[in-house]
């Protein structure tokens, strides 16, 4: 049986290592629906596994927190980056050369 959009969404997400972050488009892109992006939004806002499918680790295209983050909002999710060792430019953006994953 084929896999549905969001469980494709969250079996990509998984791969996201520690201290890197990937963007919605970019999770579109690799699951095969490139002008998805907000469905993917609305997967990981969802998630199934809040602490198996690490959600937090996807940001919009210029590197800025998600306002809705599932599990409390921006400052859990920069938290959680941080925590990771991500650190934030002066308007709570990561640093997408310097910390996108390369899938």
């Amino acid at each position: 049986m084929e896999k549905g959009f969001f469980e494709r969404v969250y079996d990509i997400v998984r791969l996201i290592p520690r201290g890197k972050v990937a963007t919605y488009g970019q999770i579109a892109r690799l699951v095969g629906a490139p002008h998805c992006s907000r469905q993917v939004g609305w997967a990981l806002h969802v998630n199934p596994e809040p602490y198996v499918i690490p959600c937090h680790r996807v940001v919009n295209r210029e590197g800025k927190l998600s306002g809705a983050f599932a599990f409390g909002g921006t400052d859990a999710q920069r938290f959680l980056l941080a925590e990771e060792g991500v650190e934030f430019e002066c308007d709570d953006k990561v640093d997408l050369q310097k910390y996108l994953w390369e899938a």
